[in-house]
C-alpha cells in the first residue's frame, strides 16, 4: 500500500470543486446546466469525503476520431458505482447521430451500423436524461480530458455553453502509481525515469489480471473503468482514500 503522499495531484489549486460547482451555478444561462451544477453542490462533494461515501458514475463516449472540433459522439454510456459497488442494473446507454460525417471506418470500430445512425436521434434529445443521471456524481473515466473536450464542445454547439466537472482519471491514476511503484525514493531523489509502459484501458485491466473485453464498445468501456477503479483502489489504498487524492 502507499503512503497518501504519493497519491498528491500534480495540481491541488485547481481540485476545489465544490467552489468550482458554486461559481459554475451561478453563470451557468442554460436551465438544464444551472440544474445540474445545483445537484453537484447538494451532493457535498467535498474532497475530504471518503470515495465510498460518495456517487460515481463511469462514462465513456465513442467518437468518430478524437479531434472534439472535427467529430462527433456516435455513443455515450453510464455506469453508476456507490459504496464501492458497481450498479450495472442502473447502466444507460445511447447511440445519437453526429452532426459530422461518419464513416464506415468508425462503424467498423464501434460496432455501430448506418440503419441504428439514421435511427437515432441528436445528442440535445438525450440531454434530459443524460444530465441527471452525471449530476452530484464525480465521473469516472480513462483519459478524462477526452470525456470533458467532447461532451464540452456538444453542448457549446447545442446549449450554447459547455459543460465542466468533477472526474477521476483511471489512466492518470495508473500512471501515477505505477511510476511510484517501479522507482524507489532515492531513484526518484537522483531524477531517474522508469521505463514506459503502456497505460491504456486494456493494458492497465491485464496488469490487475482483470477479464479481457472486447473495447470501443461504450457501455463495455463504462464497464471496463469501474472494474478497473476498483482494482486500483484495492491494491492503494481502498475506497477510504479521500476524493481530493483522486479527482481531477
Amino acid at each position: 500500500m502507499l503512503h497518501s503522499a504519493h497519491l498528491k495531484p500534480a495540481a491541488p489549486a485547481a481540485l476545489d470543486w465544490p467552489r468550482r460547482l458554486r461559481e459554475l451555478a451561478q453563470t451557468a444561462r442554460h436551465p438544464r446546466l444551472q440544474a445540474f451544477y445545483a445537484a453537484g453542490m447538494a451532493a457535498d462533494l467535498r474532497g475530504d469525503r471518503p470515495l465510498a461515501e460518495l456517487p460515481l458514475v463511469a462514462l465513456d463516449l465513442e467518437t468518430t476520431g478524437l479531434d472534439p472540433v472535427r467529430d462527433g459522439i456516435v455513443s455515450v454510456a453510464l455506469v453508476p458505482m456507490a459504496g464501492g459497488i458497481i450498479r450495472t442494473s442502473q447502466a444507460r446507454q445511447w447511440v445519437v447521430r453526429p452532426r459530422l460525417p461518419f464513416g464506415d471506418a468508425s462503424m467498423a470500430l464501434h460496432g455501430i451500423t448506418h440503419t441504428q445512425i439514421e435511427e437515432a436521434p441528436d445528442l440535445e434529445a438525450v440531454l434530459d436524461e443524460l444530465l441527471p443521471a452525471l449530476a452530484g456524481r464525480v465521473v469516472v473515466a480513462h483519459c478524462v480530458a477526452i470525456e470533458r473536450q467532447f461532451l464540452a464542445r456538444a453542448l457549446l454547439s447545442r446549449l450554447g455553453e459547455g459543460i465542466a466537472f468533477p472526474a477521476i482519471d483511471t489512466m492518470e491514476l495508473e500512471a501515477r502509481w505505477r511510476l511510484a511503484q517501479r522507482l524507489s525514493w532515492r531513484e526518484r531523489l537522483l531524477g531517474r525515469r522508469a521505463p514506459p509502459i503502456s497505460i491504456r484501458l486494456a493494458a492497465s485491466r491485464q496488469r490487475h489480471r482483470l477479464p479481457r473485453y472486447g473495447l470501443h464498445h461504450a457501455a463495455t468501456d463504462a464497464l471496463a473503468c469501474a472494474e478497473l477503479l476498483q482494482a486500483q483502489l484495492a491494491q492503494h489504498g481502498g475506497a477510504q482514500v479521500a476524493l481530493r487524492e483522486l479527482w481531477c
